[in-house]
């Protein structure tokens, strides 16, 4: 069960919506860095963090899904929401360098095939900025927010799930350990809560950040000497790329990366050498 658009803009209006977006904004733009020139993408409900980069980036894309509804966005000049199925989004591979993903993996029914569909969309080297409210956290238990809807992750299981669609997560964050109530004295103190809870590494926050580069590039994924297409993917154990020759786009790292057992990381090894002629 999931806010719909309504819902979700009602408490990014609120005193504690503000406040969570200048929170949960901080770290995240923190990890997104610098983004002239580049395309990026918000799936979920992310355009209250679009805004500061949708000048800067070449191009800035919010898909939001059809069980949430759509908000025009921005409010002046061309729109740049779209209704669509974040599982099929409507873009060609390796077409985006950034992808935010807030309020939207906790909510889908296969998150795997979500992030293999961010996977396929993300360029060589792009990287996936993922927001999911902690099963450890307070806020994970308050309906009265956003993130008290959908499934929680503790950071264990997001690993896993990253790992089996073929991410390698680079960093972690975890934010919001201010207690999710409206009380005034708590919205002005929220500043300090942070300050206490990054500082000793409480245990309690309410998100985990993770910031994920794709191991492999979406063009390497070649089985069979063609490339493969999402549907081909999906029906491959766990995610993982099985190949039957390689046409040397992938580094030897990657590729035997991409395996789990010996199997199948010796199939890629000798895919990789018969591939580069060695």
């Amino acid at each position: 069960m999931r806010l719909d658009v309504n819902g979700l803009r009602a408490f990014y209006a609120s005193p504690l919506g503000r406040t969570t977006h200048r929170v949960v904004g901080r770290t995240l733009h923190a990890y997104l860095g610098s983004v002239s020139g580049l395309r990026v993408l918000g799936i979920g409900y992310a355009t209250p963090y679009l805004g500061p980069i949708h000048c800067i980036a070449e191009r800035t894309l919010a898909f939001m899904p059809a069980t949430q509804g759509v908000v025009n966005w921005p409010t002046s000049g061309r729109s740049s929401t779209a209704l669509a199925d974040p599982t099929m989004m409507p873009l060609p591979e390796s077409a985006v360098d950034r992808i935010i993903l807030i309020h939207a993996l906790e909510a889908v029914e296969s998150p795997t095939e979500l992030l293999q569909e961010v996977w396929r969309t993300l360029t060589p080297g792009g990287r996936m900025i993922l927001v999911v409210p902690n099963r450890r956290g307070v806020w994970a238990r308050r309906e009265a927010t956003p993130f008290g809807h959908g499934q929680p992750y503790s950071r264990s299981q997001l690993g896993r799930l990253m790992r089996d669609t073929l991410f390698s997560p680079v960093n972690w964050s975890e934010t919001l350990y201010m207690p999710p109530v409206r009380s005034r004295l708590m919205l002005r103190t929220g500043p300090a809560w942070e300050w206490i809870g990054t500082g000793l590494s409480l245990p309690f926050a309410g998100m985990v950040f993770g910031t994920i580069v794709a191991v492999a590039a979406p063009l390497g994924q070649v089985a069979g000497g063609r490339l493969l297409d999402r549907t081909a993917r999906r029906g491959l154990p766990g995610g993982r790329l099985v190949l039957g020759a390689l046409l040397g786009t992938l580094p030897l790292a990657a590729t035997v990366g991409l395996a789990n057992d010996r199997g199948l990381a010796l199939t890629a090894l000798v895919a990789l050498i018969f591939g580069l002629g060695i």
